[in-house]
């Protein structure tokens, strides 16, 4: 009855955290769309090539990479579910200050969100039916939930976010705080998670399972910086994006849409949005030094 009680203990606080992840993004999405404008979150839609440049990165380079991870290594099938959920999901609102601070534009960088997320409900149950026959797994999920999911963590806040600015302009003000407040969510979060699974996350230490994510992260940079296009900023922002993904659409994917226990895939999406934030960061760093020459492009048009 003891060890009972403390699994049901330990499951409610796992859902208790999980569900602060998505707040936090949720307050992110909701932040930015207080600074946005309509003009910012249709700009990628408005702009084919920009948009297929982002989708060839995303949705086609980055679910090819995890499949030929996932099948030249010989890797337990939960990591394979975490690779696979990552490579599909949509770009995470927590990434945008960073995207921006980086050098991307508001316009792309908003853009890309919307874009993304939208694409999201069809591309996300379409790619997982190919990696699925890839690996040889049961990954399936409604196209339904996640035109749900995508709605009410990403659609939803950020249209508030956007006729809020638009109905009270003075809103905007408050963009920072909450963003700020989102981050903070989001960091206790995760940390606790890994602490409280920590059982769990140990077995997937010191085995190889970190260097597979940096591996990842680090093509997905790569793959990115080259279909961003000619302009410095854009190509940052693709980059970081297609590095790091939504970590609770991918828990939704691995809990619901998998089978067997989803905790170890859970841990592992979540080692992976550790290790991804460093090399992103690194990736900052190095991009904060590129010739100045760059910096001249983008006086130039935008495709």
């Amino acid at each position: 009855m003891t060890a009972s009680l403390v699994h049901i203990t330990q499951a409610g606080i796992a859902l208790f955290l999980q569900l602060s992840i998505q707040a936090s993004l949720m307050l992110t999405v909701l932040g930015f769309g207080l600074a946005a404008t309509w003009q910012d979150a249709l700009h990628l839609l408005q702009r084919p090539k920009l948009l297929l440049r982002a989708v060839l990165s995303m949705n086609i380079m980055m679910p090819i990479a995890a499949a030929v991870i996932g099948t030249t290594f010989s890797l337990p099938f939960e990591v394979k579910v975490a690779l696979v959920t990552l490579a599909v999901s949509p770009v995470p609102p927590m990434i945008q200050l960073k995207q921006i601070t980086a050098g991307g534009h508001r316009e792309y960088v908003v853009g890309l969100l919307i874009a993304m997320s939208v694409l999201a409900i069809a591309v996300v149950p379409l790619t997982l039916v190919i990696l699925s026959h890839v690996f040889g797994g049961a990954a399936a999920i409604d196209p339904a939930a996640v035109a749900r999911f995508m709605l009410v963590t990403v659609l939803a806040p950020l249209l508030v976010g956007l006729l809020t600015r638009h109905w009270f302009p003075a809103a905007a003000g408050a963009s920072g705080v909450i963003i700020a407040v989102a981050g903070i969510l989001l960091v206790v979060s995760v940390a606790l998670l890994l602490y409280g699974l920590w059982p769990i996350t140990r077995m997937y230490l010191g085995n190889g399972i970190e260097l597979i994510c940096v591996v990842l992260a680090v093509i997905g940079l790569a793959v990115g910086h080259f279909f961003g296009g000619p302009l410095p900023g854009d190509r940052t922002a693709l980059a970081i994006s297609t590095a790091s993904r939504h970590p609770a659409v991918a828990l939704a994917i691995a809990t619901y849409g998998t089978a067997g226990k989803p905790m170890p895939a859970f841990v592992i999406i979540l080692l992976y949005v550790v290790v991804a934030t460093v090399v992103s960061f690194a990736y900052k760093r190095w991009r904060a030094r590129a010739p100045s020459r760059e910096a001249q492009i983008e006086s130039g048009g935008r495709g």
